[in-house]
């Protein structure tokens, strides 16, 4: 909130309250530049982690596809792992998953 005050003074002082617009107000809450969410490594956040039995895996991608996160890669077998830095947890993958490769434990600390 501070920051957004802080760009709508310094948005005041360039031109005259009236001529102020929503374009001259920084965006609140997210990330303006591209590549940052890739500095912030979210994974952290997870209260469960995947857990894989890969002699199930068929080799389908639907994890892939139905992360929200896009934190799911191709190895160079042919399967499929989270990256866990970013992983958050949510259990879509595990759920998605046909031949049920992925497991969800709780998180150790």
């Amino acid at each position: 909130m501070a920051k957004l005050v802080d760009s709508i003074k310094a948005a005041k002082k360039l031109k005259n309250e009236e001529q102020v617009t929503w374009k001259d107000i920084e965006v609140g809450g997210i990330s303006t530049y591209p590549g940052s969410a890739c500095l912030l490594q979210t994974g952290d956040w997870r209260s469960r982690r995947p857990v894989y039995d890969f002699s199930k895996c068929n080799k389908c991608a639907l994890c892939e596809i139905y992360c929200p996160e896009g934190c799911i890669e191709e190895k160079a077998d042919g399967t499929f792992e989270a990256d866990m830095y970013y992983c958050k947890g949510c259990g879509i993958c595990a759920k998605e998953c046909p031949t049920k490769v992925i497991t969800m434990v709780e998180e150790k600390e």
